[in-house]
């Protein structure tokens, strides 16, 4: 399989944007190469950078220096202890390793061979244990590419990305650190999660402006008075129409939704708020096999969709719901989301989730469990307007108001974290 360089832009492009003011294409490699050379010997490196120059650097040093990175979007002390022992020979790389020396030579470019592992991608356990997925280069590039011609990323105009988004997770890899290797803008990498550091960020970027988010973001953000932005894009969770549709309206910019998953990276959009049709990349297609949905993309193997499609004959495609979804009880079914999305439309309700019990199946006095925020309600009145909502034999069980969900800096909910949250509950 070709070659492909590390970085295919201009020599003096920019490719990040720190507070000290933006790196050039030149400036980063030479920070890489510097972190490179002081790699200790090893074949994995554990990259739990949270400043995004800093892990970008230390992905490029490991492409570098011949090493595997492995990332988890979130690592707590226990992943950590956990992937060092499993993959024998890994130098964890943390912000404080990173710190550059600045000053020194800038190397060739160099080449990197499509088929390479180059890192190793952890889910985010939010239905699990976390489950390894390799990366290879080739595909990297192409969706990097890709995702920079539907954007309309062009070296005339290269655009400023601010990123709410851990860079260590898919979504933020491929959007925050990769895009702009291979696509015509460059990445915020000051503080960004907030609302007014998102606010100071956009502020501080050159026009045109991109802002990388996630719904529960999006809904957080809802005071901000940002400067004019070319493009909203979300991903990590479904994006509620009214929601987009209600964020185009305030900030007169486009809301784009990407549709990926670990496994397979991002694979296709939408504008939410004009269609419920995605759009594959350019070079992407999905397919319906024997066993379910696929994703057939280049440069890597087909990969299986949990989510049941239907297939357009132009290509695009509508998401009819995760397979998994399904909630079956008193031989009736719902959607796990549906439910969801009733339960956080109740007035007053700021966040809230469905929690299906482990033994659903088997023990058929098993019901849900619905945790919720929500400051100024009761659980009395919660219920009733449930009532009025769903089907009464998905009503839960029990209603437990928490002051925030546990959810994680994607926004999403790892299983053993909610669990722990109810065992807690229990406990007192």
């Amino acid at each position: 399989m070709a070659s492909s360089p590390l970085i295919d832009r201009p020599a003096g492009a920019a490719l990040f944007h720190t507070q000290d003011g933006p790196v050039d294409a030149g400036r980063f490699l030479a920070d890489a190469a510097e972190i490179a050379g002081r790699l200790p010997a090893g074949d994995y490196i554990l990259n739990v950078c949270r400043d995004r120059y800093r892990f970008a650097t230390t992905l490029a040093a490991g492409l570098l220096a011949g090493r595997v990175s492995l990332l988890c979007g979130d690592p707590s002390a226990s992943v950590v202890a956990g992937l060092v022992e499993r993959f024998a020979g890994t130098a964890v790389v943390g912000d404080g390793e990173a710190e550059g020396a600045p000053g020194g030579a800038v190397p060739a470019m160099p080449q990197i061979a499509g088929d390479r592992l180059v890192a190793i991608v952890f889910t985010s356990g939010s239905t699990g244990a976390p489950v390894a997925h390799p990366k290879h280069w080739a595909a990297l590039v192409a969706r990097s590419r890709a995702a920079g011609e539907r954007f309309g990323l062009f070296e005339t105009e290269p655009a400023s990305i601010v990123g709410t988004v851990p860079p260590g997770h898919m979504y933020g890899l491929e959007t925050t650190v990769l895009l702009p290797f291979h696509a015509a803008c460059a990445a915020w990498c000051g503080p960004a999660f907030f609302a007014a550091d998102v606010q100071s960020a956009l502020e501080a970027v050159p026009k045109p402006r991109v802002l990388v988010t996630t719904p529960l973001q999006l809904r957080n953000l809802a005071t901000l008075t940002p400067p004019p932005l070319q493009a909203i894009i979300s991903a990590t969770a479904p994006l509620d129409t009214a929601l987009a549709g209600a964020v185009e309206a305030r900030w007169s910019s486009p809301v784009f939704e990407i549709f990926g998953a670990t496994e397979c990276g991002s694979v296709a959009t939408r504008r939410t708020a004009e269609t419920e049709s995605w759009l594959p990349y350019e070079g992407v297609s999905l397919h319906e096999g024997a066993a379910g949905p696929f994703v057939r993309a280049a440069f890597a193997a087909d990969t299986p969709l949990a989510d049941a499609v239907e297939l357009a004959a132009d290509g695009s495609f509508r998401l009819l719901g995760r397979r998994t979804d399904l909630v079956k009880m008193g031989g009736r079914r719902a959607s796990l989301a549906g439910l969801n999305e009733i339960l956080t439309g109740l007035e007053g309700v700021r966040d809230g989730v469905f929690v299906v019990p482990d033994d659903l199946d088997r023990r058929s006095t098993a019901r849900l469990v619905a945790v919720v925020v929500a400051p100024g309600r009761t659980v009395a009145g919660l219920l009733a307007d449930l009532r009025e909502r769903i089907d009464p034999v998905f009503l839960p069980r029990r209603l437990i108001q928490v002051e925030a969900l546990p959810r994680n800096s994607l926004g999403k909910l790892p299983r053993e974290a909610l669990l722990d949250l109810l065992r807690t509950r229990d406990a007192a």
